[in-house]
């Protein structure tokens, strides 16, 4: 029988904390938390013999349906927001983890991968109005919404990572499904298209990192993969467009937006920058975590957050600080979405929090590797708030960032639900707020473990 999202006792307030359990973040071992938490986030990845119905009770699901999260109005009290869909990006990213802790697997193929790319394949089959469509339902059918043509682009880096590990019959769909998605980015890579965070429309800092990642990852491809004409040139413009957005203090956002509705009348929205989606461009595009102008931009959005002298500061950070944890982080200064339960906003998220805990660890890496830290007057700010300096040796300066980024980590540990994570986290309090157990925030605490670690979770 399939199942309906899974529930758990909820109370009626917005915000939430496992109650009777507390997590001593300063002793857990981040590779068993991470194990834990992989076996959370497959929760929401529907498979052949864990089916379950979307919100409406209705709708069975299709393997290899990855939903957003398990949250519905009806059964999260506090919010107005139905997660119970498949978002293309959000699966994408999932599949990346699933791929990444199956590798070390001596079986092929993996079903679960094998599903994500036949599921996949049904959404760009039903996709509608154009194949950049961001939602679909746990059928496979498109879901009114909007276009994000990052989605495509995140869809191909996975099947790429996941390639080796699909049987014959779905490398040649998967084939097909990455070379329709190439047609499309080819199509419209010079074009604005919706943002990350789903607000506004313009050329994309986030989704040209990731275009660029995809066609970058596909002329370097291994399998022997077709690789159509016009790849190197759109490369080549992506690379040019992304410094485009440089305004010389940071990296903005977006650039020639237009308000929804309003596509004719072209704005860039003001109060959006400096934004998460940034620090994202290096974690799942093709942005380097060395680029002092990356860092510049992680400086400004560290320094919102964390700053007691910041009008947007988060209380929850100076409490953490003094338990030696945090900051956590959010998307942007005067963020208004709470998962729609009508509040102030403005909270910190953990997927947010993952991602720039990772941008730490890569750079970490970048610097043992290459032992030279990448410390310019643009990145001066960046170092200076782990403590690093002129004088601050290479293997110190890696210590320090691995430092900050496990302060991070801890405090998403400690407020979480016992490790079950939701979207955000109350910008007062800590407490958990807005949908419950979203699997982008279990797939980035992974992914930032594993740059960390050096190793996978085993799937």
């Amino acid at each position: 029988m399939p199942h309906l999202p899974y529930t758990r006792a909820l109370s009626t307030s917005a915000t939430h904390a496992f109650s009777g359990l507390s997590v001593d973040p300063h002793q857990v071992d981040f590779q068993a938390v991470a194990q834990h938490m992989y076996a959370l986030m497959m929760r929401n990845v529907a498979s052949d013999g864990y089916p379950f119905a979307d919100s409406t009770h209705t709708v069975l699901s299709k393997p290899g349906c990855v939903i957003a999260a398990p949250s519905y109005p009806a059964n999260t009290p506090g919010i107005s927001q139905d997660y119970v869909f498949n978002w293309v990006r959000d699966a994408a990213i999932t599949a990346l983890e699933i791929a990444a802790a199956t590798m070390a697997r001596s079986e092929t193929p993996v079903q679960q991968l094998i599903d994500y790319v036949t599921f996949a394949q049904t959404c760009q089959s039903n996709a509608a109005p154009t194949k950049g469509h961001a939602c679909f339902t746990v059928a496979g059918q498109a879901r009114p919404w909007s276009e994000q043509n990052d989605g495509p682009a995140l869809q191909s880096i996975a099947i790429l990572a996941a390639y080796d590990k699909l049987d014959a019959a779905t490398q040649v769909a998967a084939r097909t499904l990455l070379a329709e998605n190439v047609a499309f980015l080819l199509q419209v890579y010079e074009d604005p298209t919706t943002n990350l965070w789903e607000e506004h429309s313009g050329f994309s800092f986030f989704a040209r990192a990731a275009q660029l990642r995809c066609l970058r990852e596909l002329a370097d491809n291994t399998h022997g993969i077709p690789v159509p004409a016009g790849t190197a040139q759109a490369i080549k413009w992506l690379e040019n467009a992304l410094d485009a957005h440089w305004d010389g203090t940071r990296y903005a956002t977006l650039i020639g937006g237009a308000a929804p509705g309003q596509a004719d009348h072209p704005v860039v929205p003001s109060g959006y920058d400096p934004n998460i989606d940034i620090v994202q461009a290096c974690i799942y595009g093709a942005v380097s975590c060395t680029d002092t102008r990356l860092l510049a931009t992680a400086a400004q959005l560290r320094d919102t957050w964390a700053n007691e002298k910041s009008p947007e500061v988060f209380p929850i950070n100076l409490t953490d600080a003094r338990a030696g944890m945090g900051p956590m982080l959010g998307r942007y200064p005067g963020d208004v979405y709470d998962g729609g339960s009508g509040g102030q906003g403005d909270h910190p998220w953990a997927l947010c929090t993952a991602n720039f805990a990772q941008l730490y660890y890569e750079l970490a890496a970048e610097v043992t590797a290459s032992g030279k830290v990448p410390l310019d007057e643009l990145s001066r700010e960046f170092f200076a708030q782990v403590s690093v300096t002129a004088t601050t040796t290479p293997a110190e300066a890696a210590d320090a960032l691995r430092t900050a980024a496990d302060a991070m980590l801890r405090a998403v540990i400690f407020h979480s639900d016992h490790l079950e994570l939701s979207e955000q986290f109350d910008g007062t309090s800590g407490y958990e707020k807005s949908v419950r157990n979203l699997t982008w925030s279990y797939a980035a605490f992974l992914s930032a473990v594993r740059a960390r670690n050096g190793q996978t979770v085993v799937g």
